[in-house]
């Protein structure tokens, strides 16, 4: 890891580069005391599920608080809260837009564009901690998707920003920003859950429309070394055209209730993530852009528990656009969510 006083400018390799950290504020650890908490599915997954599937319509959203998150975010994509106090954010910079062709060229609708991708630590109070730059400004790989947290390592994607590109699979310790890439895809990988139960990696493409699992249990076996690309064990279509799912959570393997269970011909535990995100529902000659949440199984794509999300932010920005991540508190479920880029607020709810 290189520590500095500002966003480190030089270029350096993606593949097996060190972080540039910029440390904002020294006497903070990015982590507190220094000790991890445990994850949703060995704390709060199944509460989480059992909550989630006693959500109705309309659900009635209580505010419980809105932070500033200082500085520049960037665009932020997913978050994961590593104890009450800490939110990693993944976000995005671009340098060189990316361009629309006129039509499709070798599988993908525009130029790479360029830019870097970094994660961002904040405390409970909005300010930034640390500032962890994942690729050199200038890289083609610098969408840094929605992530996910292990209770040991957060994990995400660094993914062009178009379909049908590449992507770096990258495990992040929180409590020094270190970086390790594992491997390759030969395709857009935005959302990221970790099956610890499994070993198992699940990613999303381009819209979340389609999943791809890795068993990283006899890592590096079986693995193409980097920079060469490594195919996936398997691959599932998404069943839901609701919402496509930007950021995900592993909750665990949980029972699901029993209307549930037999209207997916399971009745057995079930590896469940909760995801959010948004889609653009045209209607007529005019558009909109509709937010949701979900549990999903990780193995089959099937949509569990589908809640339409109709919160904005203060900006107008549907509230599941971006990163998500959720909670029980006092036997309550929460949700936290960062709608907005560049000028971005934290929203806590919380379900009546």
């Amino acid at each position: 890891m290189k520590i500095s006083s500002a966003v480190a400018l030089t270029a350096v390799v993606t593949l097996g580069a060190a972080t540039n950290v910029t440390i904002v504020r020294p006497n903070e650890p990015f982590v507190p005391n220094n000790k991890l908490p445990k994850s949703h599915a060995e704390s709060d997954g199944g509460a989480i599920v059992d909550l989630f599937t006693n959500l109705g319509r309309p659900v009635n959203w209580r505010l419980i608080s809105k932070t500033h998150l200082e500085g520049d975010t960037g665009e932020p994509e997913g978050m994961a809260r590593v104890g009450d106090d800490r939110f990693f954010i993944s976000a995005g910079r671009w340098t060189v837009p990316t361009k629309t062709y006129p039509h499709p060229i070798n599988g993908t609708d525009r130029s790479a564009g360029a830019g870097f991708a970094h994660m961002l630590v904040y405390d409970g109070q909005g300010r930034l901690i640390a500032n962890g730059t994942l690729t050199p400004p200038g890289d083609i790989q610098y969408h840094g998707g929605g992530i996910d947290y292990d209770g040991r390592y957060i994990w995400i994607t660094l993914a062009q920003y178009r379909p049908n590109s590449t992507a770096t699979i990258v495990k992040i310790d929180p409590l020094t920003l270190d970086q390790t890439p594992l491997f390759r895809t030969h395709d857009h990988n935005g959302g990221i859950v970790h099956d610890t139960i499994t070993d198992e990696l699940v990613t999303l493409n381009w819209g979340g429309r389609n999943a791809t699992t890795w068993s990283i249990r006899d890592y590096p076996h079986g693995f193409t070394p980097l920079p060469g690309f490594t195919p996936p064990q398997s691959s599932v279509p998404d069943r839901s055209f609701y919402v496509d799912y930007q950021d995900c959570k592993f909750l665990g393997h949980h029972m699901l209730p029993a209307d549930i269970g037999t209207a997916t011909g399971t009745n057995i535990r079930r590896p469940i993530m909760l995801c959010g995100g948004v889609a653009t529902i045209q209607y007529g000659s005019s558009s909109f852009n509709l937010g949701g949440l979900a549990l999903v199984d990780t193995q089959t794509m099937l949509s569990l528990w589908e809640v339409p999300i109709e919160l904005l932010s203060d900006l107008g920005t549907p509230m599941t656009q971006n990163p998500i991540d959720a909670a029980v508190v006092d036997g309550k479920l929460r949700i936290y969510a960062v709608p907005d880029q560049h000028n971005s607020t934290l929203y806590v709810y919380e379900a009546n």
